[in-house]
């Protein structure tokens, strides 16, 4: 089967309220940009809400529509590697469920791939005038401190790490996904010194993001586990030279 141009994959967990006005948006797009040439991979993270079954019936009219279930939770980077490694496209976007990133900001990435990159990292740090970015001050401040720790700790060229708009080229994505271990929230530090340590070339790309309402991360309350995983993801790093 001949690859397709384009794969899309939307990690999800109880994100029926907030995942159908996205995808009807990815289609309306794609359809227009990517006509018979695309896939979107939607992976139900182990759902109790009923996201799959709305995936499901969002399917049954638009044949480029795929689910992938968990039976479990297992976390986001668990999910992002499932849609990942099933993917066919030549190039492979991963995007957050929610819809921050308008899936119109792809283009901003596949540029930076056409010019030579792997991998396309989406920035809502990143000074652009044209693109705008709207952040709850207190999900904003923690995402930058956190950045420049990460940053700084793991030695990584990009400034915003944790923004859930990716893309890669398919040679280095299967790669790369195949050794991440990561499983939650810090599997984006993973991949990142995982490309890093193995020579693949990383753009930082502004976009246009908007917080939305209603996600399950909160990063105070879970701040100690994650201080706690980025030194052993350190120290695994640096045993991997």
């Amino acid at each position: 089967m001949e690859p397709l141009q384009l794969t899309v994959v939307l990690p999800a967990y109880n994100e029926r309220h907030r995942i159908g006005r996205y995808l009807e948006s990815i289609r309306l797009y794609m359809e227009a940009h990517y006509p018979d040439g695309y896939e979107v991979i939607v992976v139900d993270d182990g759902s109790t809400d009923g996201t799959a079954e709305l995936v499901e019936q969002m399917g049954a009219g638009w044949p480029s529509l795929r689910l992938i279930r968990h039976e479990h939770n297992q976390g986001k980077g668990a999910a992002v590697r499932t849609g990942v490694l099933a993917g066919r496209g030549k190039r492979i976007l991963f995007a957050d469920a929610d819809g921050a990133a308008p899936i119109d900001q792809e283009v901003r990435l596949a540029e930076a791939i056409a010019q030579g990159a792997d991998i396309a990292v989406g920035s809502r740090l990143l000074p652009c005038h044209s693109q705008q970015v709207v952040r709850r001050k207190s999900r904003g401040l923690f995402g930058r401190m956190f950045a420049a720790l990460a940053r700084r700790v793991l030695r990584l060229p990009v400034r915003d790490t944790q923004c859930g708009f990716k893309m890669f080229r398919a040679e280095a994505a299967q790669d790369l996904f195949h050794h991440v271990q990561q499983r939650g929230y810090l599997f984006d530090l993973e991949l990142l010194g995982l490309a890093v340590r193995r020579g693949y070339k990383i753009a930082e790309v502004p976009i246009r993001w908007t917080d939305v309402p209603g996600g399950h991360f909160h990063p105070l309350r879970q701040l100690p586990r994650i201080l706690f995983d980025l030194l052993r993801l350190w120290f695994r790093l640096r045993q991997a030279g």
